[in-house]
């Protein structure tokens, strides 16, 4: 018995991951990338946790999602609170997972029909 409906096919759909590579659509990605369910699959420019800045939220909040699920990388790790005050400013939800977790919560709430976005963050070696 089905107890979901199928996704519409044109969604941004994260169809396998590993800690070196997420694919999107059957389109494998292997730097940090920023994803909604509709629209271009955007690079991300952060390889390490430790280096994220503020700035690096900035294309987020132009995307003004409802939810930003937040892949960490390999580890969980949380970023400052001071980075994040545009975001929480601007009333945007804000949960972080490792990037695997990250990338089962992103289908599962993109599949709801919600306003998420996902930011993965695939760490250079």
């Amino acid at each position: 018995m089905k107890l979901q409906p199928d996704p519409k096919q044109s969604l941004n759909t994260v169809t396998r991951y590993d800690s070196q590579y997420i694919e999107i659509n059957e389109q494998r990605f292997e730097n940090s990338i920023i994803v909604m369910p509709e629209g271009e699959i955007l690079p991300w420019n952060v390889s390490h946790f430790n280096q994220l800045q503020k700035s690096d939220f900035m294309l987020i909040l132009e995307k003004k999602p409802a939810l930003v699920i937040f892949g960490s990388g390999k580890r969980l790790h949380f970023p400052q609170p001071a980075l994040l005050q545009d975001l929480i400013g601007a009333k945007i939800g804000f949960e972080t997972m490792d990037t695997q977790a990250a990338c089962r919560t992103y289908n599962i709430l993109m599949s709801e029909g919600r306003l998420v976005l996902g930011a993965f963050l695939i760490e250079a070696k």
